[in-house]
């Protein structure tokens, strides 16, 4: 497959699907909807997954959540992502899922650290039951039709440290793709992400082993890839308000991959920021597309936390971030928007 400037990357297979090349779009509750799914594919993104949801919800009917599982025109490939911990429901809502999405993968959420999530066995937790993780696992490739990968941690603390082991786990069991988060569960998201323990994995297992955390840059898309090994880069936190971070990235695979003795320090810093006016007017776009999806109110509320993403960095930016938390209409934030480009050029 030819991307960027026509250098030749590695294409990903998750089973019977192809993949053009290494950047995913992590999947992450209340950010990575269908509006900003889409923004992140224009800029270059491979590969998409949608937020996380509850299986139960699923087998039980519920609407709002399977309105998450809507991709955006033109998705593909792409994965909806569920979480639970009961090896049944699982396999139903896999099934569910994969039906009402068109999803090309159905994604397994094993590493989900938040406190209301594992205290019902979910996530992260089933880390903690490998032999329960297993037949969660295996009832899900059973029914779901199609590929299905699972997402996991570190371990859940610094004494039970188990990715390698849990990896292979998954293996076994039948899923096509591993992606590794470098934290515990109780490390949440703080301190550092252990890329030995993705290393680790990479080399234990077969199937294709997509690294996450602590990947900010461009640069740290192909230090984590030469570190690891791995196959592909599942990027979370460090697209916040930055949809153009894939875009820098695929320019520094392409230059890499021109010369591939050149030292990563001395590729041209390809990360860039747009202007405020590009900025705000994506905001504005993926606010829109968010209201087409989810109706304008619901879509003003989340507004308030991603719109003030795009401003980061911007001096003198702090009152506007004080007026877009207030944001309940599309016209409140248009109105921001055209103050925000005419005082802070």
């Amino acid at each position: 497959m030819i991307l960027g400037d026509g250098q030749a990357f590695k294409m990903i297979r998750i089973g019977n699907v192809e993949i053009a090349g290494p950047l995913a779009l992590a999947p992450m509750a209340g950010v990575t909807d269908a509006a900003f799914r889409a923004l992140c594919r224009r800029a270059g993104a491979d590969y998409t997954v949608t937020e996380m949801v509850s299986a139960k919800a699923l087998v039980y009917g519920d609407k709002k959540t399977r309105e998450l599982l809507r991709l955006a025109e033109g998705e593909h490939p792409a994965a909806v992502q569920i979480f639970g911990s009961e090896p049944e429901i699982m396999g139903e809502a896999a099934s569910i899922a994969r039906e009402l999405s068109g999803a090309d993968v159905v994604d397994i959420n094993m590493g989900c650290p938040v406190g209301k999530v594992v205290k019902n066995g979910d996530g992260c937790a089933l880390m903690r039951e490998p032999r329960k993780a297993r037949r969660v696992i295996e009832a899900a490739v059973r029914e779901a039709g199609c590929p299905v990968t699972v997402k996991l941690r570190k371990g859940w603390d610094k004494g039970s440290v188990n990715a390698v082991d849990f990896g292979k786990l998954c293996e076994d069991a039948g899923a096509s793709a591993v992606c590794v988060h470098g934290r515990t569960r109780t490390q949440l998201y703080s301190g550092a992400a252990d890329w030995d323990i993705i290393r680790e994995v990479k080399k234990a297992v077969s199937i294709p082993v997509f690294a996450n955390g602590d990947i900010f840059s461009a640069r740290d898309v192909l230090r984590v890839m030469q570190y690891t090994h791995c196959d592909g880069v599942a990027i979370g936190r460090g697209c916040f308000g930055n949809p153009w971070i894939f875009t820098a990235a695929r320019a520094a695979l392409a230059a890499k991959s021109a010369d591939e003795d050149i030292p990563i320090g001395d590729i041209p810093n390809v990360d860039f920021m747009p202007s405020v006016r590009i900025r705000v007017d994506t905001a504005l776009e993926q606010l829109h597309a968010a209201a087409e999806f989810k109706g304008q109110r619901v879509a003003c509320l989340e507004a308030r936390r991603f719109f003030a993403w795009y401003l980061k960095g911007v001096p003198h930016a702090g009152y506007f971030r004080e007026q877009i938390v207030k944001i309940s209409s599309l016209a409140d934030a248009e109105a921001i928007a055209e103050r925000i480009k005419r005082e802070l050029k």
